[in-house]
């Protein structure tokens, strides 16, 4: 009975001993407090600046975990565009060589230098085939463009209504690609049916050689 009494007053004395160290104590000066104050202070500090520090890390990796997740979203869509590609390829050989097909095609109705002479003689007779009188047949200034180079012609013709409409088929039904442009049809004189038609007739003809290289190098120099 006397271990058990003697115990019991050593608790209560333990205890008591605890709680005067958590009395009285100056929070302005932590240095001046008991031992246990002291060491639960330090431990609760080191806690905070742990958890303050994960939380620190932790969004870091939050923010790296995004980019990541961005860059993965923007590597599937190329896969994707990718892999469209690639299904497509044949089906895109095909279209390209379709493509240059009709590009050869065009260029094969594009007349040479030396040949449009021969051409603004086709559309002159085209005309005077349909019974039209040539008032004006004027070339005008060649314009050069990239590739190619365009001749307008001033032309105007009289004649009946239908003789004009099966002129300006003839026209677009040359071998070579020929437009007219501006049309304005108006009475021509008294005669009852004759009409007048003003138009600018557009040719094209591909540059020579040397003609493309000297617009690379006005290119160049501009």
């Amino acid at each position: 009975m006397a271990k058990k009494q003697t115990s019991k007053i050593d608790f209560a004395a333990l205890q008591g001993n605890l709680q005067r160290q958590f009395k009285n104590l100056d929070t302005k000066d932590p240095s001046l407090w008991p031992i246990l104050p002291k060491i639960l202070l330090c431990a609760f500090i080191a806690i905070g600046v742990a958890v303050v520090l994960w939380f620190v890390q932790l969004t870091d990796y939050q923010a790296e975990l995004e980019m990541e997740r961005g860059k993965e979203i923007a590597l599937r869509e190329d896969y994707t565009k990718k892999l469209v590609k690639a299904v497509s390829l044949e089906a895109l050989k095909k279209q390209r060589e379709q493509i240059q097909q009709y590009v050869i095609q065009l260029e094969k109705q594009l007349p040479s230098k030396a040949e449009m002479a021969a051409l603004l003689s086709d559309i002159n007779q085209a005309g005077l085939g349909r019974s039209l009188q040539f008032e004006l047949f004027r070339p005008g200034q060649i314009v050069v463009r990239d590739y190619y180079a365009e001749l307008p012609i001033a032309v105007r013709v009289t004649g009946k209504y239908h003789d004009m409409g099966s002129f300006a088929s003839d026209v677009a039904h040359l071998s070579r690609i020929v437009t007219l442009n501006n049309i304005s049809i108006v009475p021509a004189g008294k005669e009852a049916g004759i009409l007048a038609m003003d138009a600018t007739a557009r040719t094209f003809r591909y540059l020579d050689p040397e003609e493309i290289q000297a617009q690379k190098n006005a290119g160049g120099k501009k």
